[in-house]
This record gives structure tokens, sequence and C-alpha cells, in this order.
């Protein structure tokens, strides 16, 4: 397991865990961050990573990035 800030790009990873308070936590799945779904890293700016993540793009902070395990 590593965190999605550290996945190759434009590779299908799959969400082993998600870690952080209960907010952080609900915040991430409601952005579509759940255990068992397909996300893939589209490009990094200023430290910031685009995803996809359920035929979305969502731009999340190297910080989120962290706590998302894949």
């Amino acid at each position: 397991m590593m965190p999605l800030s550290l996945a190759d790009m434009s590779k299908a990873q799959i969400v082993r865990r998600i870690g952080g308070s209960p907010e952080v936590k609900k915040h991430l799945e409601d952005l579509g961050f759940n255990v068992g779904s397909e996300v893939s890293v589209i490009s990094t700016l200023g430290g910031n990573l685009i995803v996809k993540v359920k035929e979305s793009r969502v731009a999340v902070s190297s910080e989120l990035a962290m706590r998302i395990m894949v």
C-alpha cells in the first residue's frame, strides 16, 4: 500500500484505505473516494493532484492525497 500522491500517473489504482478524521473520510467519500473504487492520477499541479474518480476529474490537495491509500 502507498499514498495516492506516490502512485504512477495514468495507471488505474484501487483505493485500499482512507485515513484521517471522520470529517476528512466523509469529505473524501463524498468526492467518490470509496474503499474498493478505481482511481487514477491524471496530472499534478503545484503539489496538488487531478484524479479521475467515477468518470469525473477531481482536484485534491497533496495533504488529502496522502490519506488515500492505494
